[in-house]
């Protein structure tokens, strides 16, 4: 994520600082499992620069690049190595892991309460202005709600995209290791956090934290209240 010089000290989540030769700094996330947390941030930015904050999204491949100007994004068609390099802040080479986590498979799923799977299906369309493309996420309706996936095992921002274009939705972001040893959700309502279960604890999170997700504390029990197979983020 790029910022304005004067913008630098803004609390949140780990980012390694890397400062830019002309007017923008980068803030570098150290750590993947933090879905939408420069989504989050690069807004509120936004609302007090005068000039545009950027967003990168490594998460997926390719890298998506946002434009953000008083909250207000725009995706962006440009190299992002490019961009990096234009606004004075090189991104870090790409085979340098971001942390430790990186190192660990981790799988993405949403659950999303108060809609159909042809609702959210029609609100991913008009966030990506077109049809999906073939395997890019398969949501299928269930008794409690639409479990969202992927082919890849990561739906990249769709949880968030959802819960800013289904506001009356409650969204439900889960990110875990095939061994549940790490195990986050997000709980997301208007394209904010408004929740985060994590464990193993996380002292270092941004966003609200929560010590149950529908009355349940462990990974296996939220899962199962959430309608998601354990054993979806067991396959490789």
């Amino acid at each position: 994520m790029y910022l304005e010089k004067g913008e630098e000290d803004k609390e949140g989540p780990p980012f390694e600082m890397s400062l830019g030769s002309g007017r923008y700094h980068a803030l570098v996330g150290t750590n993947p499992i933090d879905v939408g947390a420069e989504i989050q941030i690069a807004k509120e930015l936004s609302l007090e620069c005068d000039e545009p904050v950027f967003s990168i999204d490594r998460a997926n491949d390719p890298w998506t690049v946002m434009s953000w100007r008083k909250g207000t994004p725009d995706v962006l068609e440009e190299d992002p190595e490019a961009l990096a390099t234009s606004l004075g802040c090189p991104l870090p080479r790409r085979e340098e892991p971001l942390s430790h986590v990186a190192k660990t498979l981790l799988r993405h799923v949403a659950w999303v309460e108060g809609v159909r799977a042809s609702e959210a299906h029609r609100a991913l369309e008009e966030e990506y202005g077109g049809p999906l493309s073939p395997g890019r996420y398969h949501l299928e309706d269930t008794p409690r709600g639409v479990r969202v996936s992927s082919e890849t095992g990561d739906i990249g921002f769709a949880d968030v995209n959802l819960s800013e274009r289904l506001p009356n939705a409650i969204v439900y972001g889960v990110i875990a290791s095939p061994g549940l040893d790490v195990f986050i959700v997000n709980r997301l309502e208007g394209g904010e956090c408004i929740g985060q279960f994590a464990q193993p604890p996380r002292e270092d999170s941004f966003m609200p934290v929560v010590s149950e997700i529908k009355g349940e504390r462990s990974p296996e029990r939220i899962l199962e209240a959430l309608g998601i197979p354990a054993e979806w983020f067991r396959n490789e």
